[in-house]
């Protein structure tokens, strides 16, 4: 990752703005006729103008509902769409400009697509990919050999890839993606669909590439997991507009109102059960118990100073609502401002 005081700059978004045209059905009355030599529409839209910067070397979450812009603002990042308005540049590329030479540069894994042929072998796609990215023959070669040591793929290569488990084909998809060494790594929703131990793997992979290579990754997902396993950043956006820009720490740090004390007692407690304000006890045994703190009431040091007081603890946990929780309180938030406004 960078270091020092200047650090080189993946991706930077200026007033970026999407906008589409979209057929205006209008209100249906009964008995109307009308004829148009062009169907009227209305315009929509998809993003707002979105204004952030990525630094080599970060691992970006790029969250948001469904319909927020995610999908549209990685689509103009790729090269794929136009902008209707404002700049975009990735490792000093305009991507709808110059996507040739930026296919050189990223890479993309998307959950939901394959860039592996299905009835093939993957050691086949790889070849295949070698020739797009005109890579050197032997030097390929040797990086899949690589990859195939680093990811655990022995035996998968020469497989077709409809015999594969989702989690064995995922982990050849990043490799496949990563045979021409790109700078930047893309994921849409790269975990969806995978068991819990194919998700851990895939997590492990992506984040020992950030940490380990320096690529920077910007990741889209709606599983929260692999947002804070991953990610050092989060970007929320929402209907179009970035709602949250900051780090993974500052997200829960805003945006949690609540806290959980668990106790484990030495000796079961036998006084009448703690009431404060803000506070709801439940005693799950005797000798547990567990406090659910509304933090914007009271804070949760507050809380456990007055327990150590009456209850003799021998162990004690304080934990944050899952980052699931978190998202959707930033979501309620700003729908609760749009409406407002």
């Amino acid at each position: 990752m960078s270091t020092g005081g200047h650090c080189e700059i993946a991706v930077s978004l200026r007033g970026l703005t999407r906008t589409f045209e979209r057929p205006d059905l209008g209100v249906p009355v009964r008995g109307l006729r009308r004829f148009w030599t062009r169907r009227p529409t209305m315009e929509a839209v998809a993003l707002h103008p979105t204004t952030f910067h990525v630094n080599a070397g970060e691992s970006v979450a790029f969250i948001g509902p469904n319909g927020a812009g995610k999908s549209t603002t990685i689509k103009i990042l790729t090269g794929i769409l136009h902008p209707t308005a404002g700049m975009a540049t990735v490792l000093g590329h305009v991507p709808w400009l110059d996507r040739d030479a930026l296919s050189r540069e990223i890479a993309t894994v998307f959950g939901q697509k394959s860039q592996l042929w299905y009835h093939l072998p993957a050691r086949d796609s790889f070849t295949l990919l070698t020739r797009i990215h005109d890579l050197d023959a032997d030097l390929a070669r040797r990086r899949a050999g690589a990859l195939c040591e680093r990811f655990g793929l022995d035996g998968l290569l020469d497989r077709p890839v409809r015999t594969l488990s989702l989690g064995e084909r995922m982990r050849c998809e990043v490799a496949a993606a990563l045979l021409h060494s790109p700078r930047i790594l893309f994921l849409d929703e790269p975990t969806i669909g995978l068991d819990v131990i194919a998700r851990q793997e895939l997590r492990s992979i992506i984040r020992e590439l950030n940490q380990r290579d320096g690529v920077t990754v910007f990741l889209t997902s709606h599983d929260a997991g692999d947002v804070e396993r991953v990610c050092d950043r989060a970007i929320v956006i929402h209907t179009g507009r970035v709602v949250f820009d900051g780090s993974i720490e500052t997200l829960r740090r805003d945006f949690v109102r609540r806290k959980t004390i668990s106790l484990e007692l030495s000796s079961p407690f036998t006084g009448e059960r703690p009431i404060m304000s803000g506070v709801v006890s439940t005693q799950l045994t005797p000798m547990r118990w567990q406090f659910q703190v509304d933090t914007t009431v009271v804070p949760a040091e507050t809380v456990l100073a007055g327990l150590i007081g009456r209850m003799q603890i021998a162990d004690l946990t304080i934990t944050d609502p899952p980052m699931e929780d978190v998202i959707a309180a930033i979501y309620g938030q700003a729908s609760s401002s749009e409406a407002v406004s």
